[in-house]
Parts: C-alpha cells; structure tokens; sequence
C-alpha cells in the first residue's frame, strides 16, 4: 500500500514511450512496424473457428456500452456497498481518465486500423482501448484488493484481452502494447494521489 517516488517514474516512463511509440507510428503514415506485421501474418495463418468465440467474448466484455459503462460501475457498486467510498471513487477516475487518455492519444495519431478485421470498429487503432481498459480495471483493482491473486487475475485478463484483439485483427501487436501502458499508467499515477485515503480508509474498516 505503500507509495514511493519509483511508482510516480515508472508511470511517466510508461506514458512518455506510449507517445514515443506513437509518434514513430505516424511517422511511418500506413507503413506497419516489423513486429506488427510479422505477427499479423501469425494471427491470419492460424486463425481458427474455435478462438473465435473467446475472441468475441473478450470484444464485448471490453469495450462498447458494456466495457465502458456497466463492468466499471459494477465494480463501484461493488465498492460502495462494502464502504470503499474512496476506493469508488479512485477506481471510478482511473477509469474515466484512461479512457480520455486513450481518445486523445487515438485523435492525435489517428492510426489506419489493420486490413483484415472480423468485426467492425471505430476510427483510431493505438492506442487499444479494450486493452487500456483491461489494463486500467487490472491495476486499480489489484492496489485496491492487494492481493496476488487478484494481480495474477488481472495480468492473465489483459494478456487475454490484447490477444483477443490481434486475433480479431482489429489492432496492430504495438497497439495493444500502448493501451496496455497507457492503461496501468493512468491508475498508477490516480493511485499516488489516493493510496494514503484508500489505506486509512481500509484500517478504519479494520480490512
């Protein structure tokens, strides 16, 4: 529970390579990166009818009205009603902050989205939202619970998460690499300014 000047660096660190990564992308205009096209070739070579499903399965748990709205004010309500106010309310900002960060970063490098998508999406293909907010929901309700489990859980979510997307060609590899940066980042540097309540908060509850 602890906060440290490391924490802080580690998620600047985390945001300056996200825009780092960014601005190479657009450099490179509709050009992939060699490691995005090498593993898009992997993903279409062995696509199969049986990681499809899991792969559509993670595409609405993540985004959409249901990722962005009912599995965030879940966890809130959750929160509440065990009277985690103030963890509530960090997770509810980590939330909404990643996914405005996420829609900036989408709008300055406005990157083409692969070729050979199953389903259909929005405009702007880096950072990942899905996995920003895989990312996101993973650390915050990992500082949260502190428990290994819990960071197991949610590592295992998102590495599933930036899979599903690459399988469903909807992203590009370095995508899900910068929603995933981009995500953790945010709810670190929420944390920092909320550890101290949150732990306060959870010795009065003698948690």
């Amino acid at each position: 529970m602890r906060v440290s000047r490391w924490q802080f660096f580690v998620a600047l660190i985390a945001l300056v390579f996200v825009v780092a990564l960014g601005a190479v992308i657009a450099y490179r205009g509709n050009t992939p990166l060699a490691l995005d096209a090498e593993w898009m070739e992997e993903i279409i070579e062995h696509r199969n009818p049986a990681w499809e499903v899991p792969s559509l399965v993670m595409n609405f748990l993540g985004g959409g009205w249901f990722g962005v709205f009912v599995v965030p004010i879940a966890v809130i309500v959750i929160l509440v009603l065990r009277k985690r106010f103030v963890s509530a309310v960090y997770f509810g900002a980590a939330s909404a902050g990643s996914a405005i960060v996420v829609q900036i970063l989408k709008n300055v490098f406005d990157r083409p989205r692969p070729a050979e998508m199953l389903v259909s999406s929005d405009l702007g293909s880096f950072p990942s939202g899905h996995v920003a907010n895989a990312a996101t929901i993973a650390v915050a309700v990992g500082f949260i619970m502190w428990r290994t489990l819990v960071w197991a859980a949610g590592a295992m979510y998102v590495v599933v998460m930036a899979l599903s997307r690459t399988y469903l060609g909807v992203h590009w590899l370095s995508d899900t690499i910068g929603g995933m940066l981009a995500g953790a980042a945010v709810a670190m540097i929420l944390w920092i300014a909320f550890a101290n309540r949150i732990r306060v908060e959870k010795e009065r509850l003698g948690q």
